[in-house]
């Protein structure tokens, strides 16, 4: 929103001393015939924003608050092939002005994981390599015209993601991943809109696809699971926002953000898991602040 740079993802913790955790950016795998379910709740706030390269805070928004429920779930078909899904909730509010709140379901993600390779030896750890198909379609008939209060973008996706994971023999882990995003246009409830100084007689929006690239590392051992990562997203292009304008749905919105998060399992196969995610830099986006807390419980069928 704005965008927040907080987004609603998958997200299944560990739920026993033997199984992993494992979302779609992550380099881990589930045991063959797990099944996972579980909700994740995020709130994410911002007061300060980009407004292209201009840092501001604005008195018609004051705060913008995100809030989102997430139900998830995930199914091992085999030790090398996962499946899993997600669907937010989210509900936005700014604290000034005369903007409206909003709320509603908002997409449904779906992916699918594999890992092609594997190496592991007793000394030095093991090596696993994974490729990821996602897609995602809006589930609600929400406006993606109204940002910074639109509860998402109102446009199907398509991406593809690589992971390179590294586990030492001692507990300690590194991930890297990259993923590209393609973007189906959007249609507005108006015939003409202006963006990136060229006014458009149509209601359909060409939306720019979307590059991310990650690292983390951690540690992880037994119950617990600790990965810290550094994210950066880039626009393959958009426009600013215009000095003293609303966003567009179509902007350029790049950040960098940190994260970091602990899952801990319990007994009865259930986990949970809390996290923290802070923007560091952006352009057009909010430097937003994200709490995390998730409960999942995991079965082997």
């Amino acid at each position: 929103m704005l965008r927040s740079a907080a987004r609603a993802v998958l997200v299944i913790a560990s739920t026993a001393a033997s199984i992993s955790a494992q979302t779609p950016a992550d380099g881990l795998m589930m045991p063959k015939r797990t099944m996972m379910a579980g909700v994740v709740y995020a709130r994410d706030s911002w007061r300060e924003y980009w407004e292209g390269t201009l840092k501001r805070t604005n008195g018609n928004v004051g705060r913008v608050t995100t809030q989102s429920v997430t139900f998830a779930a995930g199914y091992a078909i085999t030790d090398r092939i996962a499946v899993m899904a997600a669907m937010p909730y989210v509900s936005t509010h700014a604290s000034q002005g005369v903007l409206s709140d909003m709320s509603g379901i908002q997409d449904l993600s779906v992916s699918a994981k594999y890992k092609f390779a594997s190496v592991a030896t007793e000394s030095h750890g093991a090596f696993n390599a994974f490729v990821v198909g996602a897609a995602a379609i809006p589930m609600s008939d929400y406006t993606p015209d109204f940002l910074p209060l639109s509860i998402g973008t109102g446009g199907s996706r398509a991406a593809g993601r690589l992971i390179l994971n590294y586990q030492t023999a001692s507990s300690w882990f590194a991930t890297a991943s990259a993923a590209y995003t393609f973007c189906n246009n959007v249609r507005l409830n108006r015939n003409s809109y202006y963006t990136d100084g060229q006014l458009y007689l149509t209601n359909e929006v060409s939306m720019p696809n979307v590059f991310e690239s990650s690292i983390s590392a951690g540690y992880k051992r037994g119950r617990i699971h600790i990965p810290v990562s550094l994210t950066q997203q880039r626009t393959m292009g958009g426009g600013d926002i215009r000095r003293q304008d609303m966003p567009f749905v179509s902007n350029r919105m790049n950040f960098t953000r940190v994260d970091g998060s602990v899952a801990y399992a319990l007994p009865g196969n259930l986990s949970v898991r809390f996290g923290a995610g802070h923007v560091l830099s952006g352009r057009n986006v909010g430097q937003s602040t994200t709490f995390t807390s998730g409960l999942f419980h995991a079965h082997r069928l």
